[in-house]
């Protein structure tokens, strides 16, 4: 959980994630909507897919990604569970 919440840290990986909850979207597609270089999506693309934020799928030379909620409903569930516990 801890490379999730590092990853939700950033504000550029937030605003692809906001991309990614309208449709899927290959990697040039998402850093069309960035002033940041290539290299950077990658890099950004990277760490939320190793947070498990993102899925990948190939299809042909391009690689769309799709956002992964399962990820998301699991960290707001221990959110929620960690301020019902009682003091």
């Amino acid at each position: 959980m801890n490379k999730l919440f590092k990853a939700l840290n950033d504000p550029t990986r937030r605003e692809i994630l906001d991309l990614l909850k309208e449709k899927d979207l290959t990697a040039g597609e998402i850093a069309d909507s960035f002033e940041i270089s290539k290299p950077s999506i990658s890099h950004h693309l990277d760490q939320l897919k190793k947070a498990g934020l993102v899925t990948t799928e190939r299809e042909g030379q391009f690689i769309s990604y799709s956002l992964n909620i399962t990820a998301l409903e699991e960290a707001t569930q221990w959110l929620f569970n960690l301020l019902k516990t009682e003091k």
